[in-house]
């Protein structure tokens, strides 16, 4: 573009951005406490769509939630206003008062949780995945899978 092409505008004539864009697409992964296997597959499906509810209330959007009894994935596009911790303490907080308005175990998740941004590109990869725990975990253990988790995304695993 040479100095006297004008550059594309998107305004109404005056020098400001008239609007946000903002793409924030985080895969997180956290599992229920002490990795007890207590989310009953008969209510897997309300919990996650509890979850969406719960990051749609927060201004988020559940692109993608699932798990299988021991944990849950979520790929979440955050928005421009909510950090990452602040998007899995709502989650998670949210999601146990529900579990625990259920009959069963006393239900909790775990401190800890894997996060990572995910390229607009890739949300179909890690929207399938997610969709796919199920048959996923025949063949590998939940253990298993997050430490390839973290290995794929460059992370060692501590203790």
């Amino acid at each position: 573009m040479s100095p006297e092409e004008p550059a594309l505008s998107l305004s109404n004539g005056d020098d400001t951005m008239p609007s946000s864009y903002v793409s924030n697409h985080v895969h997180i992964v956290f599992s229920t406490k002490d990795r007890l296997k207590v989310i009953a597959e008969d209510l897997q499906p309300k919990l996650w769509a509890y979850m969406a509810g719960i990051a749609k209330k927060h201004s988020m959007h559940a692109v993608a939630i699932g798990g299988i009894e021991d944990h849950a994935h979520a790929l979440i596009d955050m928005g421009p206003t909510l950090g990452i911790a602040k998007t899995v303490q709502v989650l998670k907080a949210n999601s146990s008062r529900w579990m625990n308005d259920h009959p069963g175990v006393r239900f909790g998740w775990q401190e800890g949780y894997f996060a990572c941004s995910v390229s607009r590109s890739q949300v179909p990869t890690v929207r399938h995945y997610i969709a796919r725990q199920k048959e996923h975990h025949q063949k590998i253990d939940s253990a298993k899978e997050f430490e390839l988790l973290l290995k794929w995304h460059g992370f060692e695993l501590r203790n």
